[in-house]
C-alpha cells in the first residue's frame, strides 16, 4: 500500500486535477473516497484529517496538505514527473506560476459563480436564479475566457507552451465545472474548444472522461445525494455570500 494518500471528491475542480496529474503520472496513491454532498467533509472523523472541513486533502506519511495547487507542486517534485508539467527552466516555469496566480482571482471564483448561480442555487433555494444575474455571470466569465484565450493561450498550442502544463491542468477542471451547469462554452469559442481537445488527448481521453463523469452528471446523479444537513450549511453560506455581493467557489 502507499504511503501517499488522496481525499478527494471529483465534483470538486481542485480534487479533479489532483487526481489527473497523480492518474496520468501513475503515481501510486490510497484513494479516500469522500461525498460532500453526503457530509463526509462535516464529520468528526475527517476533521482530524483536516479541520478546515475541505478536500482535497493529500497525506504522506505524518505531512498533509490541503490547497490543491501546493499538492501538484509537491507530487511534481517527490516523483520527478516529467519536465513539461513544472519545467526546471525559470521563465518557463513562472510562466505556469503565472497563470496559477492569476487563476484564484479570475478562472476560478467566475466559473464558480456560474456554477452556483445556475447549477446549485435552484437547488438550493428552490428558485431559479434571476435572469439578470445569470446574465451578468456569465458574461463575466465570458471576459476571463477572451483574457485566458489573449494572454495565456495566444496562438500556442497549451497555456504556457508548445506542452501541457499544471496550468492547463487547473484551468480545465475550473472550465468543465461550466460546462456541467449547461454552459457550452467551448461551442462558442472554437480556439478554446481546440485547446480543450488537446488536454484531453494528453491527459488521455479515458482518464479525462472519468474524472469528469459526476460533475457532468451532477443534476442526474450527484444532486439526490444532497443531505439535509449539508443543504441547510449550503443555503447559510449562499446567503451569506449573496447578502456580501460574493457567491460561494
Amino acid at each position: 500500500m502507499s504511503d501517499l494518500e488522496l481525499y478527494l471528491d471529483l465534483v470538486s475542480q481542485p480534487c479533479r486535477s489532483v487526481y489527473l496529474f497523480a492518474k496520468a503520472n501513475n503515481i501510486p496513491f490510497e484513494h479516500h473516497e469522500m461525498k460532500l454532498f453526503k457530509g463526509d467533509h462535516l464529520t468528526e472523523e475527517f476533521k482530524k484529517v483536516n479541520p478546515l472541513h475541505k478536500v482535497p486533502v493529500l497525506k504522506d506519511g505524518d505531512f498533509t496538505l490541503v490547497e490543491s495547487t501546493a499538492m501538484l507542486r509537491y507530487l511534481v517534485q517527490k516523483y520527478n514527473t516529467p519536465d513539461h508539467w513544472y519545467p526546471s527552466d525559470l521563465q518557463k516555469r513562472a510562466r505556469v506560476d503565472e497563470y496559477l496566480a492569476w487563476q484564484h482571482t479570475n478562472t476560478r471564483p467566475h466559473g464558480c459563480r456560474v456554477f452556483w448561480v445556475k447549477c446549485m442555487t435552484p437547488v438550493i433555494t428552490g428558485i431559479e436564479a434571476a435572469p439578470e444575474k445569470l446574465d451578468q455571470v456569465l458574461a463575466e466569465f465570458g471576459d476571463i475566457m477572451t483574457q485566458l484565450e489573449e494572454k495565456f493561450l495566444k496562438e500556442r498550442p497549451f497555456l504556457a507552451g508548445d506542452e501541457i502544463t499544471l496550468a492547463d491542468l487547473v484551468a480545465i477542471v475550473e472550465i468543465m465545472q461550466v460546462v456541467a451547469s449547461g454552459v457550452p462554452i467551448f461551442e462558442e469559442r472554437p480556439k478554446l474548444d481546440a485547446w480543450k481537445q488537446r488536454v484531453e488527448e494528453a491527459l488521455g481521453p479515458e482518464l479525462f472522461i472519468e474524472a469528469h463523469e459526476d460533475i457532468l452528471n451532477i443534476k442526474e446523479q450527484q444532486l439526490n445525494l444532497l443531505t439535509p444537513e449539508v443543504k441547510e450549511q449550503f443555503r447559510g453560506r449562499l446567503l451569506l455570500f449573496t447578502n456580501c455581493g460574493m457567491w460561494l467557489c
